[in-house]
């Protein structure tokens, strides 16, 4: 009887042990669950940046000069994730960015710009909101530090969306934005980049006006970011000195809205890079938009469909990139390489330059 009593109760031990240790994986179980709940419903934001795409390989590109163009990356994105973060617009995320790139020799745009066949540095930019499809963008100017805070001037302070040239200068000065000498933008690598785009210019033979077989090597470091914020709202900037050598104040698509930029937070927010001529004929940023409202694509499918197929077919070569409503981001390029960065919600970090 002691023995039968002693069994039972051996039992009862181990099934209540049992059934505390299933309520204990219950409870974390459910802990678990909550924390992912409440994470999910955390407003959502990103942000992604390009610094150029071309013929970017790692066999002509130093240790040292690697390491630079990533760091500055890293700051640009950063820069623009804590404005996020702390529950600022994608508008001000996108043009302080897009002000640390500037700001820097590395790529090509204000302070790195390239030159044109006169030996002059034209430079262009663009921005876009979302929210209200409202636009800014300037073309050619030569004496404004960071031409992506005169494209938002021209958002918000006047009834243009493209402004070019003096007028564009003249109205940088009346809303009081930094206005330098044009040494400013000189750097000893661009202007030998122009020499020696010249030189191989006088050498060719049966050049036509439509085609220029250096063209394409003459293009490299456009700038531009997509970013998300907590509210919901989406916005795209671009910003470049064009073209090494071009002539006849030659601009390409960094300016053209639809083109170059584009946001509409119903689908997502775009900034492209590449042989200009051709993102403004396959209106390339605005097609990546079009096939998500129209075709239900979405936004990966969407850029890869416009970048990997159909831009090649019009025989042009670049990148984009773009962040949807949801948060998910697309870096797509058909070249060798793109600088390019991006951060989401949860701070991870991505940075590439070659085509991997």
């Amino acid at each position: 009887m002691k023995q039968l009593l002693l069994f039972l109760s051996l039992v009862f031990l181990i099934s209540c042990n049992g059934q505390k240790g299933e309520n204990n994986d219950h409870t974390a179980t459910s802990s678990e669950r909550n924390q992912q709940q409440e994470t999910d419903t955390l407003p959502n934001f990103g942000i992604v940046i390009h610094g150029g795409a071309g013929t970017i390989l790692k066999e002509n590109m130093s240790d040292s000069l690697e390491q630079a163009y990533k760091q500055k990356l890293e700051e640009a994105i950063r820069t623009g994730h804590e404005i996020l973060a702390n529950g600022g617009t994608a508008l001000e995320a996108v043009q302080r960015t897009i002000n640390v790139i500037e700001d820097s020799p590395l790529f090509n745009s204000a302070k790195g710009a390239v030159f044109t066949n006169e030996g002059k540095n034209e430079l262009d930019a663009s921005i876009m909101d979302g929210a209200t499809k409202n636009a800014g963008a300037v073309a050619g100017v030569t004496n404004v530090k960071n031409p992506i805070n005169l494209a938002y001037e021209v958002m918000v302070n006047s009834e243009h969306v493209l402004l070019s040239g003096k007028g564009a200068e003249q109205f940088a000065k009346e809303q009081g934005l930094e206005i330098v000498d044009p040494s400013y933008f000189y750097t000893e690598r661009r202007f030998k980049a122009m020499e020696r785009a010249r030189d191989r210019e006088k050498e060719a033979t049966n050049q036509t006006a439509f085609y220029d077989p250096f063209i394409k090597d003459e293009k490299f470091g456009t700038v531009g970011c997509a970013a998300l914020d907590k509210n919901g709202n989406l916005a795209a900037g671009t910003s470049t000195g064009g073209m090494s050598n071009k002539k006849y104040n030659r601009i390409g698509d960094s300016p053209i809205i639809g083109a170059g930029t584009y946001a509409n937070n119903a689908t997502c927010a775009v900034s492209s890079t590449g042989w200009g001529e051709f993102f403004i004929r396959g209106v390339v940023a605005y097609d990546i938009s079009a096939l998500m409202e129209y075709k239900g694509l979405s936004l990966q499918e969407a850029a890869r469909e416009v970048i990997q197929k159909k831009l090649p077919e019009m025989g042009g070569d670049g990148g984009i990139v773009a962040i949807d409503h949801n948060g998910h981001v697309a870096m797509e390029f058909n070249t060798a390489g793109m600088y390019r960065a991006t951060m989401n919600r949860d701070g991870e970090l991505e940075i590439g330059i070659y085509s991997e």
